[in-house]
């Protein structure tokens, strides 16, 4: 008693083996369920995460900036006064009896291009006129077509006026003009203030003027235009004295017409002789015509387009 039969020992060892494999089973039974819970898992759309009530409020949104724009072209602005013609303003120098009135051509764009100076002409009219013959006559149109065009560069006109020269204040007007307009002018006006960038001209009586102020005032003027010049009292005898002290490298640049029919013809012819013994370069151009302002208004485009070649673009 207390042996253990071969047939005991059996039993248990089938027994211990039986036990082996149901829990060899029971792990792969286990590893293939998790296997597929895996796969289910990982086939399944994420949960969305929906937020509550208490979910903390999005950032807040910043104020959006100005996006800086680099053109090389003007502002609308300046586009715009390119294709607006210039502007004519009256002025008057009231410290003179009587007053010594006269009138200003700005260029288009004047205004909007504050950084910007302009040559300068000064157009004088005739004997019994005033200040707005040159106006009248269309210089202003041909100003306007020339710079809106681009083949002028833009430069200031003035039309001073010298409506009394038959009254005591008349033989003042040379006084005036040098000394009281042209400071004025220059201090007013966004002008370049040297004589290479101012001009004078005129027609008949304005003619002679600016043949008297442009000579004994060279120092102030680089171009002198004399249309249909009607000298002033003895001034034909005087180049004589005015000429020779002009220095070689600062003399004007001339430029002298006249009608066939003009009375002035011979004294014109006189003063242009007078250039050419002191060797003055300047133009003379001859036409038909009379001491009239058809005549004038028949060539002022090609005095205005004869002042602004003078003046080339930077």
């Amino acid at each position: 008693p207390g042996d253990i039969s071969t047939l005991q020992i059996r039993g248990h060892f089938y027994f211990a083996l039986t036990a082996i494999g149901e829990a060899i089973l029971r792990t792969k039974l286990l590893f293939l369920l998790l296997s597929l819970l895996t796969a289910i898992t990982a086939c399944s759309p994420p949960a969305q995460i929906i937020p509550t009530a208490t979910a903390l409020p999005p950032a807040a949104t910043p104020t959006p900036q100005a996006t800086p724009t680099i053109s090389f072209f003007p502002t609308a602005t300046a586009l715009t006064c390119l294709t607006q013609p210039g502007r004519v303003e009256e002025g008057v120098l009231d410290s003179f009896k009587p007053a010594q009135e006269f009138r200003v051509y700005l260029p288009a764009c004047y205004d909007e291009k504050t950084d910007e100076r302009y040559p300068v002409l000064y157009l004088l009219h005739g004997q019994t006129y005033n200040d707005d013959q040159w106006i009248r006559l269309g210089a202003v149109s041909v100003l306007d077509e020339l710079i809106l065009s681009g083949e002028s560069q833009p430069f200031i006109v003035v039309f001073p006026d010298d409506r009394y020269w038959n009254l005591e204040a008349g033989p003042g007007f040379g006084d005036r003009f040098i000394n009281h307009i042209i400071p004025h002018i220059d201090s007013t006006y966004r002008t370049i203030p040297d004589r290479d960038y101012r001009a004078i001209g005129g027609m008949s009586r304005g003619a002679g003027w600016s043949l008297r102020l442009g000579l004994t005032h060279w120092e102030l003027f680089g171009t002198i235009g004399l249309h249909s010049l009607a000298v002033l009292q003895k001034d034909a005898s005087k180049l004589r004295q005015w000429i020779p002290v002009i220095p070689a490298s600062s003399g004007p640049t001339i430029f002298m017409d006249i009608g066939d029919n003009d009375q002035e013809l011979i004294m014109a012819q006189q003063i242009e002789s007078q250039f050419n013994d002191y060797d003055i370069p300047h133009e003379w151009h001859l036409y038909s015509g009379a001491h009239t302002e058809d005549y004038w208004g028949a060539h002022v485009e090609e005095y205005i387009r004869w002042y602004a070649e003078q003046w080339k673009f930077p």
